[in-house]
């Protein structure tokens, strides 16, 4: 059977060690040399990032979110292994971990950090799409030529230079579609490469359960299980006509997905459609005051990430959630397209002041969405308000001390409500 060292990339026919370095560290499978799409997916990647810029961290379980409210982020694995998770309210994941170290996000290093790894992606093929900053797909069909080793020997050399050059690990998932690439590298995390062929699709997918695709939440996974659908094996029983009827364009997508069918490519040209940011309050919270607060930290969130993607956006979004958990959503259409955390949060302002104080909230958050370049925006800021270009002005000018200085070289007022 095809096999393949993940230390040394030495190839080679059947074994449990590698016959080159002796490393246990390899994967094996009879398809291994001809599968050609891939997901990459960085290891705890912000936490991954703070422990690589500060070594004393390395055996620490480490947070990234902040300490008196809001949710986390992301953990480390030592974090995880006494059940913190990703967007864990702060206050249960101290409970569980109370010796964490957490930390307050450094989007700016983890935007640098994510062009670096592209950069090297970039070398291996150009057909890559990015899912967020810390993992992408990549179709290397035909590029065996080109590199002279097939894909699988290049996905595990392009993760040993992004621990060797960038000090980031990342797992791998190869397959036959994105679906599957996607559920495959999130089998043997951390560090892990696993690979899932065509002629083992069908009972590698059996009897796993249906919360295993991408884009089934608790409230589809609800929907399901109310329709006794709990694992692909109770969706092969269902035709295809009955579950779109019953699920809509989603029971289309489920008939294929039970079959291990994914016709979608890899596109390397797939628009980020919004950005946006939102926290959940440790108590629910009426305070204006304390609202308004989050209301412009989420705006300079959401700032950062457009300027750090060279995006502006023409649509202003505010989503509040009410202590019986209701939601409430507005948007508001902007004259010119923004990255301005200053007009971000002067619009969600205006739209929460529209809706009127309905709270106790638990959550609020802020985005933007029908996004365009910023090169063709107008970022100068609103030529009605008198004070907007000033502001927009300081606000460059903040952005270029923060950049040399760390984040909290300046701080609004109102940032510390």
């Amino acid at each position: 059977m095809p096999a393949l060292c993940q230390d040394c990339l030495t190839p080679f026919e059947n074994g449990t060690r590698c016959p080159a370095c002796r490393s246990p560290r390899i994967v094996s499978h009879p398809e291994l040399f001809d599968l050609t799409i891939a997901h990459m997916d960085c290891d705890a990647f912000y936490a991954s990032v703070e422990k690589r810029d500060d070594p004393s961290l390395i055996d620490k379980p480490v947070i990234i979110g902040s300490r008196r409210r809001g949710v986390v982020s992301t953990a480390c694995y030592i974090a995880r292994i006494r059940g913190v998770k990703s967007a864990m309210p702060m206050f249960k994941a101290l409970k569980l971990c109370p010796d964490a170290v957490v930390i307050r996000g450094r989007m700016d290093e983890y935007v640098a950090t994510s062009r670096r790894i592209r950069a090297l992606m970039e070398e291996l093929t150009p057909m890559i799409e990015p899912l967020s900053l810390d993992e992408a797909f990549l179709d290397l069909s035909g590029t065996q030529n080109l590199h002279g080793a097939p894909p699988a020997i290049m996905m595990a050399h392009l993760v040993k230079r992004m621990r060797d050059e960038i000090g980031i690990s990342g797992s791998i998932g190869l397959s036959h579609n994105k679906f599957l690439a996607k559920v495959a590298s999130d089998l043997d995390k951390p560090r892990g490469f696993s690979v899932i062929g065509k002629a083992e699709t069908a009972a590698f997918l059996n009897d796993k359960p249906v919360r295993m695709i991408w884009g089934v939440g608790q409230a589809t996974q609800a929907s399901l299980n109310k329709a006794g659908i709990h694992t692909f094996n109770d969706l092969l029983r269902w035709e295809r006509v009955d579950l779109s009827n019953r699920f809509g364009s989603m029971g289309d997508r489920l008939w294929h997905l039970a079959r291990g069918q994914d016709y979608r490519r890899v596109s390397n040209n797939a628009p980020i459609k919004s950005i946006s940011k939102e926290t959940t309050f440790n108590e629910d919270t009426a305070s204006v005051d304390i609202l308004d607060g989050h209301l412009w930290r989420l705006a300079e969130q959401v700032a950062d990430r457009a300027k750090a993607r060279n995006l502006a956006g023409r649509v202003v979004t505010l989503k509040l959630k009410r202590a019986n958990h209701t939601l409430v959503s507005r948007r508001l259409s902007l004259r010119d397209a923004t990255q301005l955390a200053d007009t971000i949060y002067t619009t969600t302002r205006g739209l929460f002041d529209g809706v009127g104080n309905q709270g106790p909230y638990r959550l609020i958050g802020v985005g933007i969405a029908d996004l365009i370049p910023e090169e063709k925006g107008d970022l100068s800021a609103d030529l009605l308000d008198s004070n907007a270009k000033t502001r927009s002005k300081t606000e460059r000018a903040t952005d270029i001390i923060r950049n040399k200085f760390g984040k909290d070289a300046i701080l609004k007022g109102r940032a510390l409500r």
